[in-house]
């Protein structure tokens, strides 16, 4: 099949999927017609939860995998929308509508890439496709819960808004709730023990604090206190003050190393609620990130958070969309983002499939 009818046929279903929420949890329909849409390709699909994936019509076993993989889910929209959500609508060049930048482009220039590369004999990769649910919600029957049933993965591209530059790093996500423990009392009272300012300690050392290792990537490591809560009533000193850190972390450091040098230096108690969404990169020298340089791509570190964190092997997070638009109001993609996001991916896995 031609890129071009390839093209018209990823924009047909972008507006399919545009038009059926699919909130991370409730991705249902959306699994229905990526289903759909591959089986018009006579292409056998598998399906765990609301995941769907396939594998190339030449797998073989004894050749290097990568997987392709997107995410169906979206957020819910904002209260700032113009436009109904779920009207996928095309004006001035822009498609709109609920993730149609993120990250419905950028699934649906990967199921090209696949369905053009499918029935290829003789790669030198295998190629499995993963669209996957709860990517949004970092929810447990995504791409984690699907990694099992795959065929070992040798390497991964990830399809997120990139502008079709090569993420060759990206950030890990450790979310850590903070207990700073203090003695009730009247506020009228003497009391030196106010789990408000204990806490405020520890929330001003972790203002200040740079860690020493800088990624040539990635950057600094970034910590933030996004949350707090304490106290019921005006007159009542709390016995304890809860805070939120959000850190980002780089390949410099691992999120339990970075937890580890927290609870050391904090009077508060700390609890990470996981430790599973790590820091990811991809050598510069691997043969998709020389290829994708050789098409004139630039490489650059990611502050955001996608599901390579689940992925084990190297992977590169690329794809057509810009990361500013996700989770705005009235998202959008340009038509010929997603039409540049299939070419440009079909000649990027022409100079190492063969």
């Amino acid at each position: 099949m031609s890129i071009e009818k390839l093209q018209e046929k990823a924009l047909h279903l972008l507006q399919q999927l545009i038009e059926t929420p699919s909130f991370s949890g409730e991705e249902d329909k959306t699994a229905l017609l990526i289903e759909a849409w591959l089986h018009q390709f006579n292409i056998e699909t598998n399906r765990t939860k609301n995941n769907i994936w396939a594998t190339n019509k030449y797998f073989d076993e004894q050749k290097p995998t990568v997987l392709l993989n997107s995410h169906h889910d979206t957020v819910k929209p904002n209260k700032a929308y113009t436009n109904n959500p779920f009207e996928a609508e095309i004006k001035d060049g822009k498609l709109f509508g609920l993730g149609s930048n993120d990250a419905g482009g950028c699934l649906v220039s990967l199921l090209s890439l696949f369905v053009y590369y499918y029935e290829q004999e003789n790669l030198k990769y295998n190629i499995v496709i993963a669209a996957t649910a709860e990517e949004e919600s970092s929810g447990s029957n995504g791409l984690n819960s699907l990694l099992a049933e795959l065929p070992a993965i040798d390497f991964a591209v990830v399809g997120e808004p990139t502008q079709m530059q090569l993420a060759v790093a990206e950030k890990g996500l450790l979310v850590i709730d903070g207990y700073a423990p203090g003695i009730a009392g009247h506020a009228a009272h003497e009391n030196t023990d106010n789990a408000i300012y204990n806490a405020l300690e520890d929330i001003l050392w972790i203002k200040n604090y740079e860690f020493s290792k800088v990624s040539k990537t990635l950057g600094k490591v970034k910590m933030n206190v996004t949350q707090i809560n304490a106290g019921e009533q005006h007159n009542v000193v709390p016995a304890t003050c809860h805070f939120v850190i959000d850190v980002r972390i780089t390949d410099k450091y691992s999120n339990k190393e970075i937890f580890k040098f927290l609870q050391e230096n904090t009077k508060s108690e700390l609890k990470a609620r996981s430790f599973r969404l790590n820091s990811s990169s991809i050598p510069l020298d691997h043969p998709i990130v020389i290829a994708g340089v050789e098409l004139g791509r630039e490489t650059y570190g990611s502050p955001t958070l996608s599901d390579q964190a689940v992925l084990s092997c190297p992977s590169l997070k690329l794809g057509p969309g810009d990361s500013t638009r996700s989770h705005s109001a009235d998202e959008y993609i340009y038509v010929d983002e997603v039409k540049e996001g299939i070419q440009l991916y079909v000649e990027l896995f022409s100079k190492i499939l063969y």
